[in-house]
């Protein structure tokens, strides 16, 4: 299909009935399916992937990213027998692998060996290996997956954020919740289906790095289907209240003649994005209403704040957006992405992961029971995790109570509960260093089919026309669901 053609395709109201031989079974369906329904850009062409192409396991999914990578040697990848060669130099175990080194340490003279200086425990009935800096998490061991064998082609933040929340180390590409959007649609038409909720983190030493809509925008698909941030500070999204003066029947009034001066443009030449832009003032005059309801969390009991900790309470934190999260997925959002930042410790590690920890453990262990009480665990996928790895060797300075880690991308850990995933797992393996996979090795586009796989759609059908071709998010490389970590 040329991109006329593709461009043609977009009906308005009349030219659709005017050229669907079945205009009233059309209509009847549309209504079934709602405004967004018809997800694919409003297209007929579009209908064979709007609608969940397998059995559904989940309906909506949470992503904690957190960005900076957390170190999977001091959470989840137990590697006991490292102690007894602490400061080993790595140097010659390094150049044997041949794989190249961050500007930070290529230069380095010495590689010492750094074993993790915390506790581990096994958990649950599964037995799962996790540190002492995740006493919440460790509660939960029977509920969650964990992945130890995650890879990722990217050795720097930028390349790699851009990797896992959209599929491309390559700007312009469109993030996952996008994706869903577009396959899926709303389930409100109150809320966008794609929201981006970024928890302030507390440590004050913390390197934390700059992330940008690009990991949430929507690329070439349509702008509707782009993630909207609501903020934690200040009103939740911008110019929420109307003017001063301006009274909501006015408003309604203001944009009812702008919707019709768009219509007709869009009657004449057809632009998909005239159609988009309507959508959007539709949407964001909804918000007014909805938006304040939802971020109103005194209704919330004590019961609800205790579960997922003290810090619940003040709009912003981790915890407080865990429940902002539960609440957008209880209204009909599709993909609720929760951004906590400064997970990059290339020194003191031991005090500011910690410190990074104790953010985000008692917030996800509540999120976790809080949707599994409320019978939402089941048809809602959580992802827990950051965009690589860190090194076994130490960045700079190494003692037996403070080291760094510098980036790794050829494994680390993350986890994924709900949705259809057997909980108390551990999948895949590393091998003595945590350096290599030697077991079910995953990589971040096995890790996005198997997210479209959880909500009923194929990676290689779900596609999009750009510049000529079917632009997927797992790309033209191959791709593989992970099915092992399902029940």
């Amino acid at each position: 299909m040329n991109p006329l053609e593709f461009h043609n395709m977009a009906y308005s109201r009349r030219q659709f009935f005017r050229k669907s031989g079945t205009g009233l079974g059309m209509a009847a369906l549309a209504t079934l399916l709602g405004q967004h329904g018809m997800s694919a850009a409003g297209s007929i062409a579009g209908m064979d992937q709007m609608l969940p192409q397998i059995a559904p396991k989940a309906k909506r999914v949470i992503y904690i990213s957190l960005i900076g990578a957390p170190s999977q040697l001091d959470l989840f990848d137990y590697k006991p027998d490292l102690r007894k060669r602490f400061k080993e130099d790595l140097n010659g175990y390094l150049k044997a692998q041949g794989q190249r080194l961050t500007g930070m340490t290529s230069g380095q003279a010495t590689f010492p060996l750094a074993p993790t200086m915390f506790k581990f425990n096994q958990h649950g009935q599964s037995g799962t290996w996790i540190s002492e800096l995740l006493p919440w998490t460790a509660k939960m061991a029977d509920d969650i997956c964990v992945i130890k064998s995650m890879h990722t082609d990217a050795i720097n933040h930028e390349p790699a954020n851009q990797l896992i929340c959209t599929g491309s180390m390559q700007a312009g590409k469109a993030s996952i919740g996008s994706w869903l959007s577009y396959g899926l649609g709303s389930m409100n038409e109150e809320l966008p289906s794609f929201v981006v909720l970024h928890a302030t983190h507390s440590s004050p030493y913390s390197n934390v790095q700059a992330i940008s809509s690009r990991l949430w925008g929507s690329g070439y698909l349509p702008g509707k289907f782009a993630g909207v941030a609501l903020r934690s500070l200040g009103d939740p999204v911008l110019f929420l209240d109307n003017t001063p003066g301006v009274s909501r029947e006015t408003r309604r009034g203001m944009l009812d003649g702008l919707n019709e001066l768009n219509r007709r443009s869009f009657s004449a030449i057809g632009d998909p994005e005239i159609e988009n832009r309507m959508q959007q003032y539709e949407m964001a005059f909804r918000m007014q209403s909805s938006v304040p309801e939802l971020t109103d969390l005194s209704g919330e009991s004590d019961n609800i704040h205790r579960l997922y900790g003290d810090d619940s309470r003040t709009r912003g934190t981790f915890a407080n957006s865990a429940i902002m999260a539960r609440r957008l997925m209880e209204r009909g959002v599709r993909f609720v992405q929760i951004f906590h930042r400064g997970w990059d410790q290339h020194g003191n590690l031991p005090r500011d992961l910690a410190s990074q920890c104790k953010d985000v453990d008692q917030g996800c262990y509540g999120l976790i029971q809080d949707l599994k009480q409320r019978g939402m665990l089941e048809d809602t996928l959580v992802i827990w995790g950051g965009e690589f790895g860190r090194t076994i060797y130490s960045q700079g300075n190494l003692t037996e109570t403070d080291y760094g880690r510098d980036h790794h991308p050829r494994c680390f850990s993350i986890w994924m509960a709900g949705g259809g995933i057997k909980g108390g797992q551990v999948y895949g393996e590393t091998d003595e260093m945590s350096y290599n996979i030697v077991k079910d090795p995953v990589h971040i586009r096995d890790l996005h089919a198997t997210i479209l796989h959880s909500l009923g759609l194929q990676h290689e059908r779900l596609s999009f026309k750009f510049q000529g071709l079917d632009q997927r998010l797992t790309g033209v490389e191959p791709a593989r669901v992970v099915k092992g970590i399902f029940a």
